[in-house]
């Protein structure tokens, strides 16, 4: 049975970049709940006196979160100018490839990875009453 994936991704935000980055987050949730359909959960925090933002994506399994990842690379280049990475932390078990990718990116920007690959139990509600 597939076993649920989430990646979560903190950057520092570069001075002077949290509004751009705000108007940012809100038309890739957009982009991302039209052209990702097998992405179950995309939500964006910021703590404004931290400069920190950090991202939550939550995936039924493995090949929905390949899937999320394409075009990945040209999402990411949007926002470099304006936001560093300070790590990243992964739960459940990626693709070989994603982990792989995951692992390259972090060493590249000499930040950690955390990952806890066994899933234990949960849910994800995906509406109110």
């Amino acid at each position: 049975m597939p076993e649920p994936v989430c990646f979560i991704s903190h950057f520092r935000v570069k001075e002077g970049r949290l509004e751009f980055l705000r108007q940012l987050a809100h038309e890739t949730a957009t982009q991302l709940l039209a052209e990702k359909p097998r992405t179950a959960l995309f939500l964006s925090f910021a703590d404004a006196e931290r400069g920190v933002i950090s991202f939550v994506h939550a995936f039924a399994d493995a090949e929905a979160m390949d899937l999320h990842f394409v075009g990945a690379g040209d999402r990411a280049r949007t926002s470099v100018e304006h936001m560093e990475p300070l790590g990243w932390e992964v739960y459940g078990k990626p693709s070989e490839s994603a982990m792989g990718a995951l692992r390259q990116a972090a060493a590249a920007a000499g930040v950690s990875l955390t990952t806890e690959p066994e899933y234990l139990a949960g849910f994800l509600r995906l509406g109110s009453r």
